[in-house]
């Protein structure tokens, strides 16, 4: 099987780049492996909580791009520097800032 890797650097609104990835990796989800990795301030697309009046919920996008086999991870020091230091233990022992959060967000 094929794999994707999307690699994105802002955060959820600062653009349409967030937008655009979520549509790539839904499509390549249906014949290839996506993985995600989010650096500098796109850590903060995952965010649980996030109530954008005019736009998508990116943090529910990723979210459901998760639980539909997409891995999305995150740099651990971009997460930690940005206030996300409760996310650099995942559950999985991994140290996955994105996967952490997206867990998170279930309970």
């Amino acid at each position: 099987m094929k794999t994707l890797t999307i690699i994105l650097t802002d955060g959820p609104y600062i653009s349409e780049y967030a937008d655009m990835a979520c549509k790539i990796a839904s499509e390549a989800l249906k014949i290839s492996q996506v993985n995600i990795f989010l650096y500098l301030d796109a850590v903060h697309i995952p965010k649980a909580g996030q109530k954008p009046a005019l736009f998508a919920d990116m943090g529910q996008q990723f979210q459901d791009l998760a639980e539909r086999g997409a891995v999305v991870r995150a740099c651990v020091r971009c997460a930690s520097a940005r206030g996300y230091p409760d996310l650099l233990a995942a559950s999985d022992g991994k140290r996955s800032a994105a996967s952490a959060h997206l867990r998170r967000r279930e309970g």
